[in-house]
């Protein structure tokens, strides 16, 4: 079944889209509410390169246009670990009816958030009661632990949508049932609460596993980012080219490659004994590798090796370099 996003016609008296946001911005805003990947709830997932692609925009822009609406605007969230947007206003301008399919369908994709201050982000604007309530719960639920026996209850009593995927604007009004359970399990999530806060107080010096586990991640994308800008500059890259350091290491993050940093180093490396120590030269080779669906050093050097694919990679490059030279004469 097909899915619709409606944008009210009071979405052009906001003072804020009508007298400070630009046609970029409001054009921005527009897919920020309406792309593919958007969900019930607010909250999904995009990447930046995906925003990129679909807007026709460079990832320079993308960056651009984010930091303007998370910073100055401030009407959505983005956290880059998980590759999550949430929008502020969601919740007043699409979540004001209830009804059972409507509810499971929301805490189904409430269920898939990883980043639970997202939802509480979107709740805040929520003006349904019961909607806000389910939103809530989620919070608490992540702070607190969710029960396993009761996960697994919801989950069989969830409305079944193995017919099709819901049209979310369309589903009719239901009673939800069960005010009693609702009630119990706020006890339940109190008493857990208060026993976590004890527990929390008799160990004040416990490490969230959680927080340690993202700072490692951080601190090896930094150490993997330095490597690549390291070996940029000193074999004779561009050192002055910021924009096209920024663009390589994007890479890193947002490819397909299970070894993104060696397979980068790998493309830098080649460029640089063909002589051709420029941006658009390594992501020539990147590009022809993603799109050989060469994922790892090992059947990277295995096609390289067989002559006939090496030929036809020579020639894809060529093509691919001055594609490259054109869209990209800027960086």
């Amino acid at each position: 079944m097909a899915k619709y996003r409606i944008v009210h016609t009071n979405f052009w008296n906001n003072p804020i889209i009508s007298e400070e946001m630009s046609p970029e911005d409001k054009y921005f805003y527009l897919y920020l509410l309406t792309n593919p990947n958007t969900t019930q709830i607010g909250i999904y997932k995009i990447t930046k390169k995906q925003m990129a692609f679909d807007l026709g925009y460079s990832i320079e822009s993308v960056h651009s246009l984010m930091e303007r609406f998370t910073l100055h605007y401030k009407l959505i969230r983005y956290n880059p670990e998980t590759r999550e947007l949430a929008i502020k206003n969601w919740g007043k301008d699409n979540l004001n009816r209830s009804g059972k399919p409507v509810m499971d369908c929301i805490y189904s994709e409430l269920k898939e958030v990883e980043d639970p201050s997202l939802i509480q982000y979107v709740a805040e604007s929520i003006q349904k009661q019961e909607i806000r309530t389910l939103f809530e719960s989620f919070c608490v639920r992540e702070e607190n632990g969710f029960d396993h026996d009761r996960r697994e209850q919801d989950e069989i009593n969830t409305y079944n949508t193995e017919y099709g995927e819901i049209d979310d604007t369309l589903l009719p009004r239901y009673t939800i049932g069960g005010q009693k359970e609702k009630q119990k399990e706020k006890e339940k999530q109190k008493q857990k609460q208060q026993q976590k806060q004890q527990q929390k107080a008799f160990q004040p010096n416990r490490e969230n596993p959680r927080e340690i586990e993202n700072l490692s991640q951080r601190h090896q994308s930094m150490e993997e980012n330095k490597e690549i800008i390291e070996y940029w500059d000193s074999n004779g890259f561009d050192v002055t080219n910021v924009n096209a350091k920024q663009l390589l290491l994007s890479w890193i993050n947002d490819s397909s490659f299970l070894q993104p940093k060696e397979v980068i180093l790998k493309a830098m490396n080649i460029a640089f004994a063909n002589s051709k120590r420029c941006f658009s030269y390594v992501v020539g080779i990147l590009i022809n590798w993603v799109n050989e669906s060469l994922l790892n050093l090992e059947e990277i050097d295995s096609y390289h090796g067989n002559p006939s694919l090496a030929q036809k990679n020579q020639g894809n490059q060529l093509i691919l370099e001055e594609l490259l030279q054109v869209d990209l004469n800027t960086v």
